[in-house]
């Protein structure tokens, strides 16, 4: 395992990965993945490996285009389509079984709720933002599932870690840009721009 896959293991990876196994996704489930920054691009990457089907939803062309490369099935740009609409054209109408937003986007979690299938699961990644939603309209009454995930123990990380090693999961195709300590302030300001994979700091 390189360098870069550990790293990515013990963050962004990582974070998809116990994203997705608080989804409890199979195979045979479609999945809708709202952002992909390192951590929807990770989660688009492991789904596949799975088995799944992945829906990958961005608003940016560049992040879009990774996604299609690391097995998304389907790419949806929200600022040009009508998620609604789009998520049930692929889905005969019922929407997604998983929907998980890495965006934290207010409007990203309100759809995610709001258009998953009936008895499906919502999982929150992104850090901060709010969200409104119909308690009764968007989840009691279509009994959906609504749970967050952060971070995970040592033990899930190892488990991860083999999952990756065993299936030969390209991790390292997450790092678009390898920069050295002294290029900080031009990474970090190109990082603000979303438009890129993850990138990593390399000591020598």
């Amino acid at each position: 395992m390189s360098f870069n896959t550990g790293a990515a293991i013990s963050c962004g990876t990582g974070t998809a990965y116990g994203a997705l196994k608080r989804l409890d996704l199979t195979g045979d489930e479609t999945i809708a993945i709202f952002g992909q920054g390192p951590v929807g691009l990770s989660a688009t990457q492991l789904a596949k490996a799975v088995g799944a089907r992945v829906i990958a939803l961005d608003i940016g062309e560049e992040r879009l285009e990774l996604a299609r490369q690391f097995g998304a099935d389907e790419v949806i740009d929200p600022g040009k389509n009508d998620i609604v609409v789009a998520i049930r054209n692929l889905t005969h109408g019922e929407g997604a079984h998983k929907l998980l937003d890495c965006s934290s986007s207010s409007d990203a979690r309100r759809a995610a709720v709001q258009y998953v299938r009936t008895w499906g699961t919502v999982c929150f990644v992104g850090e901060d933002g709010d969200v409104t939603i119909d308690v009764s309209n968007d989840m009691l009454r279509r009994q959906v599932t609504v749970v967050g995930s952060w971070t995970f123990s040592k033990n899930g990380q190892v488990d991860w870690a083999e999952f990756v090693a065993e299936r030969k999961i390209e991790v390292d195709a997450l790092f678009t840009h390898e920069f050295k300590l002294d290029e900080a302030d031009a990474t970090y300001k190109l990082f603000d721009t979303q438009t890129t994979g993850k990138g990593v700091f390399l000591m020598n």
